[in-house]
C-alpha cells in the first residue's frame, strides 16, 4: 500500500495541485503529476482534482474543466471503480461531469469565505474516509465563492437515505448548502467530492489541525483494497 500512486490533475488555474500531492506524500504514497492535456492516467491508482479556479471558472467553476482531455480517459477509469476525490474546485468538476449529483452553486452570502471549518465525518464507508470514525469530528479549512450544495428533494433524500453525505458542516454553515453537506459519495464510494481543504490540515506547523491527512491516509492503508485496485 505505501507504494500506491496517487494522481494529481493540474489545469489552468489551479491553486492547490501541490498542497494536494505534498499531503499524497505525506501519507505515505507517490504523487504523480498529471496535466489537463494529458490523455493517459499513467496507471495511477487513484486520482485527486485539487482545487484553485480551473480555466478561471468561466461559464461556471468546473464547467470548462469538465471537457479537458484528462477527463477523457478519468470517466470511463472512475466508473471501473478507480479512487477520486475532488476537493472544492475538483467537486465542482465532477459534479459538471455528472460522476456525482447536484451542483455547487454562488455562496448564500454571495462572498469568497475562507476559515477554519468544524465538520462531522458522516461516512466511513469509502475510498477516502476509511481511516477516520463515523461521527468523528474535525477542523478543516473552507476558502470557496461557488460551495453552495444544491440538488432536488429527490436527490437529496437518496444522498441522506443511502447514506452519502460524507461529511456535513457544524456550528456553521459558511455558503448556505443544504442539508449542511460538505461532502459527498457515489454509491460504490469511489468517488467522493469535498468543500473543504484537507490537503491544508496535514501539518500542525501550518494548519489549524492535522485532521485532514486522514483523507489521504485511507486511500493508502483501505481506500484501494476497498475498491480493488492498484
Amino acid at each position: 500500500m505505501n507504494a500506491a500512486r496517487v494522481g494529481v490533475i493540474t489545469f489552468p488555474g489551479s491553486l492547490d495541485d501541490r498542497d494536494a500531492a505534498r499531503a499524497v506524500r505525506l501519507a505515505g504514497a507517490e504523487p504523480v503529476a498529471l496535466w489537463h492535456a494529458d490523455r493517459d492516467l499513467r496507471g495511477v491508482d487513484a486520482v485527486i482534482l485539487p482545487g484553485g479556479f480551473s480555466y478561471g471558472d468561466y461559464l461556471r467553476a468546473g464547467a470548462i474543466s469538465r471537457f479537458a482531455p484528462v477527463m477523457d480517459a478519468l470517466i470511463p477509469a472512475v466508473r471501473d471503480g478507480l479512487p477520486v476525490l475532488g476537493i472544492c474546485n475538483g467537486f465542482q468538476v465532477l459534479c459538471e461531469a455528472h460522476l456525482l449529483p447536484g451542483a455547487l452553486l454562488p455562496n448564500a452570502g454571495l462572498h469568497f469565505v475562507c476559515r477554519d471549518q468544524r465538520l462531522r465525518i458522516e461516512n466511513t464507508d469509502t475510498a477516502w474516509t476509511a481511516d477516520y470514525t463515523t461521527g468523528q469530528e474535525v477542523v478543516i479549512p473552507v476558502k470557496n465563492r461557488d460551495g453552495r450544495y444544491f440538488a432536488d428533494p429527490e436527490t437529496l433524500a437518496e444522498l441522506e437515505g443511502e447514506g452519502r453525505v460524507v461529511a456535513r458542516y457544524l456550528d456553521l454553515n459558511p455558503n448556505g448548502s443544504l442539508n449542511d453537506i460538505a461532502g459527498i459519495c457515489n454509491e460504490a464510494g469511489n468517488i467522493v467530492g469535498l468543500m473543504p481543504h484537507p490537503e491544508h490540515a496535514v501539518e500542525s506547523l501550518t494548519g489549524p489541525s492535522t485532521d485532514g491527512l486522514g483523507f489521504f491516509t485511507s486511500i493508502v492503508k483501505a481506500g484501494l483494497k476497498q475498491v480493488g485496485v492498484g
